[in-house]
């Protein structure tokens, strides 16, 4: 007697797509037909290019007054605010770095060796003491967000911190949201 074949076979859950993969010139038509098409003539192409190029002012706009919206995952959230409001609220050494490597640049050039030696000696002492600033920044600010935000990882929020503080005030971005000296919400 031959074993009788259980329903097993038909029971079995299907694997694999259940469909044979489709020819490449079918997929590539199918793809170009779900983007979006471009505009056919060349009135549609310019004005395509004048919108998106209005969002993305639009939106760098946003981006730059410090709307969330706008942000990107780096910036976003209220610690994130918080520790870019408290580096906004303070001066520091570092963001006259960049001023003051052109000083030291233009000294340089000068054919006297006391003058230039006298320069990068201020290079060097003013990157120290942005360095040793940004520990302290950095130190401050995992102990001022533990204390406002408790439970809320500080990971990253030094070096966020001090590498926004060597920026020049009027080149961060978004854009200084407090004064100097203001108080930090």
């Amino acid at each position: 007697m031959s074993p009788k074949k259980s329903d097993s076979a038909s029971e079995k859950p299907a694997t694999g797509k259940g469909r044979p993969t489709p020819k490449r010139k079918v997929a590539e038509k199918a793809n170009v037909t779900n983007r979006l098409a471009p505009a056919s003539t060349r009135e549609g192409k310019k004005l395509q290019r004048e919108q998106l190029r209005q969002q993305r002012v639009s939106t760098r706009a946003a981006y730059m007054r410090g709307e969330e919206s706008a942000m990107p995952p780096r910036d976003r959230g209220q610690v994130k605010r918080f520790v870019r409001n408290y580096v906004d609220s303070r001066r520091s050494i570092g963001e006259y770095f960049l001023p003051i490597i052109f000083v030291v640049l233009v000294l340089t050039l000068f054919p006297i060796a006391a003058v230039q030696i006298g320069a990068i000696a201020l290079m060097y002492a003013v990157l120290v003491i942005a360095v040793i600033d940004g520990i302290f920044l950095s130190r401050k600010i995992r102990k001022a967000v533990e204390a406002k935000f408790p439970g809320t990882s500080t990971k990253g929020l030094g070096m966020y911190a001090w590498l926004r503080s060597t920026q020049m005030r009027r080149l961060r971005a978004p854009h200084p949201q407090v004064k100097v000296g203001d108080p930090i919400n």
